[in-house]
């Protein structure tokens, strides 16, 4: 179909077991062109993350302590790689450049880089592709953000020289040269970059699942997988708890309009979730909703006012005491004569006292009514758009489960219907609206 990317978390490559298993996917498809690797992740539930070792030999480092032992586990991972892949290069020599680099530098982002860099290094030995360090092509500027356009530029003409080539996730530099990181996962950015500067026709994100499923699995029992979503739906969901891949993560691949493929290295098989711009149109006709996402531990303010609606600036005003004290919300449903205001608890803990206050001051509500312990559940498809009669679905379910709606709140898009609960009803809730739409 042309050039694909793709990106191989760190439990696709915590061993060399799993390394056969990403060769034997990238030789199974000859349109596999660029791949970007995590560092190795765990094995086993008890095992450690290369990128957390690396940390804490940086923190040793900096209380002027021996760092060599503990680097000595970092390098027994991967000799232990390299040994079973028979790969014939100096790795020994470069584990002991990598372990004398951490000390030199006592730069925390250098040595958590370093992870993906010596991973990056061994998949190029192990495929026999070009290597392109990251720090050469992924640039921030100096306040440490990301700088996209310079990246992408550099970037593309990087990857002119290069047929094929793996570039290490995670990593970049600053303008002097200095080694600069993503947050954490930020191997996924990572990969949506060379995505987009390839001008790929599809990247790919190999990880240990076979891609969304429609709600949690620790709630709901055996949850269906989602077979496409578009990007607007991914943000609803993994703003509202869904957690398999962030839409922050891929926000270049969505600017360019190149489609997302979440696969899994265990079950290559599977064809995973397809993220795309626009779904198609010959989705399940009877697949009403995408799927289910919800967060706890919210408050709701409520406040009321005669004639609301017809005092100028009312809720610019409330809205101001928020930010008066750097405190954002989450949802705004209103009506006439009552406006209500939904924010995180932990935006509230110390603040609440002072921005009821602040709120009576500036806008003399008739009341303010404050409702702690709200849970919220987003109902997400395209398909709620053209088919009648969800919204009624989807209370009647909450009904028939005995869950008692506080808030409701749906865009003019339509593409989510957002209720507030109380905290105590959230997994019952979240199985009736599931029931509701999802057959067996």
């Amino acid at each position: 179909m042309g050039i694909k990317v793709a990106k191989f978390g760190g439990s696709s490559l915590c061993d060399a077991e799993h390394f056969r298993k990403v060769k034997a996917i990238i030789e199974s498809d000859p349109d596999y062109h660029y791949v970007v690797p995590s560092a190795p992740g765990k094995r086993f539930d008890a095992d450690e993350k290369i990128t957390d070792l690396l940390y804490q030999c940086h923190r040793l480092v900096e209380r002027g302590q021996s760092h060599e032992q503990l680097f000595r586990k970092i390098a027994d991972r991967y000799l232990a790689i390299a040994r079973e892949l028979e790969l014939d290069f100096d790795i020994e020599g470069l584990l002991i450049d990598t372990c004398n680099a951490i000390r030199q530098y006592k730069n925390p982002d250098f040595a958590a880089s370093r992870g993906e860099y010596m991973n990056g290094i061994l998949l190029s030995k192990y495929l026999g592709w070009d290597f392109i360090d990251a720090q050469d092509v992924v640039k921030f500027d100096r306040q440490g953000n990301f700088a996209s356009e310079w990246t992408n530029e550099i970037m593309a003409q990087a990857l002119k020289l290069h047929e094929h080539a793996v570039i290490p996730g995670f990593y970049g530099a600053y303008p002097n040269g200095d080694v600069h990181t993503f947050s954490r996962g930020g191997s996924d950015i990572s990969g949506a970059i060379v995505a987009r500067a390839a001008k790929a026709d599809l990247y790919v994100n190999w990880t240990d699942v076979s891609g969304f499923l429609m709600a949690d699995p620790r709630i709901v029992k055996n949850p269906k997988c989602i077979r496409e979503l578009s990007y607007r739906e991914l943000r609803e969901l993994s703003y509202m708890g869904a957690t398999v891949l962030h839409e922050d993560a891929i926000f270049p691949v969505h600017k360019a309009g190149i489609p997302t493929n979440i696969r899994n290295t265990n079950a290559p098989e599977d064809p995973g979730t397809m993220i795309v711009v626009n779904p198609s149109p010959d989705r399940e006709k009877d697949q009403v909703i995408t799927g289910i996402a919800g967060h706890k531990n919210f408050t709701l303010l409520s406040i009321e006012k005669a004639m609301m609606n017809a005092e100028l600036g009312f809720g610019r005003r409330v809205l101001q005491a928020l930010e008066d004290f750097g405190v954002s919300f989450e949802h705004l449903p209103t009506g006439i004569d009552t406006m209500s205001v939904v924010v995180a608890d932990k935006e509230l803990v110390t603040r609440k006292d002072q921005i009821i206050q602040r709120i009576q001051q500036t806008c003399q509500p008739d009341s303010i009514d404050i409702s702690a312990g709200i849970a919220l559940i987003a109902t997400v498809g395209h398909g709620m758009t053209s088919a009648p009669g969800t919204a009624a679905r989807l209370f009647t379910a909450l009904y028939e489960a005995g869950v008692n709606i506080r808030m409701i709140d749906q865009g003019s898009s339509e593409l989510n219907i957002i209720v507030g609960i109380n905290i105590e009803d959230f997994e019952t809730a979240m199985n009736a609206i599931y029931r509701a739409f999802v057959k067996d």
